[in-house]
């Protein structure tokens, strides 16, 4: 009876832990971003890097935006929005008119999926 309990307990723990890791997201690395930017726009090599540089110091300063506003989600929500017009500004001037229709599909499609969620965000 003692091993059905532990062995119960075990499976409990196992199963547990195992819920408990964190999902994988959106890459937050800016050169990873823009991989993926890359593969979906079919940017040449030149624009990705452009284009990660961008994410980069975007990531910067949503940091720089997050110590100053001390974590209050609300007034970050107002405090980035002029960030994230910017680096989507920023993004679209390296992309070709194609490129850009696509990139405005994406940041359509993925604008409700997360709070900064997709391609349109400079942070992870």
């Amino acid at each position: 009876m003692k091993k059905l309990f532990l062995i119960c307990c075990l499976f409990v723990g196992l199963t547990t832990a195992g819920f408990s890791q964190p999902k994988s997201g959106p890459p937050s690395d800016p050169v990873q971003k823009a991989k993926g930017l890359q593969k979906e726009l079919k940017l040449s090599d030149d624009q990705t890097s452009k284009i990660a540089a961008i994410y980069k110091e975007s990531a910067e300063k949503f940091d720089k935006i997050k110590t100053a506003d001390n974590g209050n989600t609300n007034k970050m929500l107002v405090d980035v929005g002029p960030l994230r017009k910017a680096t989507i500004k920023k993004i679209k001037s390296i992309l070709t008119a194609g490129q850009v229709a696509k990139y405005d599909a994406l940041l359509k499609e993925n604008k409700n999926a997360s709070l900064n969620g997709g391609w349109s965000d400079g942070w992870g």
